[in-house]
């Protein structure tokens, strides 16, 4: 069953933003998913730090949801997969790779994916340095100078504060989008978030649950 996502006509492409942090463009029929960082539960829990361990096997069972939902040719992840080296949570993920074999999955390398090369291999996961759809250039990070094409980049992990009275207020992860650029939130669901003000021109969409609420938006 497909989410009620937000249908966002931008730079002349159809994105719908959707309350599971990620993108889907029907045109191109391809998921785009940022900062997963699997693995990051067990990374820490063999520091000693109580983490769940059914944190990896929550985030695999959304990216099935979406897969089933969706039926993409394509799931692209921006960034960040993994957060760092081999560990017992990624076991799960080769095991969830096998029951999604005919989807072609990319990975644009982010700053944590430091796995080596025969990993990817083993579970036939491309990986580049970058990569576009349709008219956006896609990036992990922000490239250090300004490109032709708009960029989607991830990396930040946008989220927007949400005042509400009596001076209450909540924290909400957000897909961002600036003159020159929007960077996704971060999928994973161990992961903090970066608060952004918006300047003039810039708007946010913030996740409340199973909704996306635009801020600062004008059709």
């Amino acid at each position: 069953m497909k989410e009620e996502g937000f249908q966002f006509i931008f730079k002349g492409e159809e994105l719908w933003l959707l309350p599971a942090k990620a993108i889907w463009f029907p045109k191109y029929q391809i998921l785009l998913v940022s900062d997963t960082h699997m693995g990051k539960g067990a990374h820490f829990r063999k520091s000693g730090i109580a983490i769940p361990t059914a944190i990896a096997q929550e985030e695999l069972a959304c990216l099935t949801d979406l897969i089933d939902a969706y039926q993409p040719k394509e799931l692209i992840f921006l960034g960040d997969l993994f957060h760092s080296d081999i560990n017992n949570d990624l076991a799960w993920f080769k095991l969830w790779r096998e029951f999604h074999h005919k989807v072609r999955m990319i990975l644009v390398k982010g700053n944590h994916d430091i796995l080596p090369s025969h990993f990817y291999k083993q579970i036939e996961l491309e990986v580049v340095d970058e990569m576009s759809i349709g008219e956006f250039d896609l990036y992990h990070d922000l490239p250090k100078t300004q490109n032709e094409k708009y960029v989607l980049s991830g990396h930040i992990h946008p989220g927007v504060r949400i005042q509400g009275k009596a001076r209450q207020g909540i924290n909400l992860p957000c897909f961002y989008f600036g003159k020159y650029n929007a960077i996704l939130p971060a999928f994973g669901k161990f992961t903090g978030k970066a608060i952004i003000k918006l300047k003039e021109g810039e708007v946010s969409f913030a996740i409340a649950g199973k909704k996306i609420v635009p801020i600062n938006f004008t059709k």
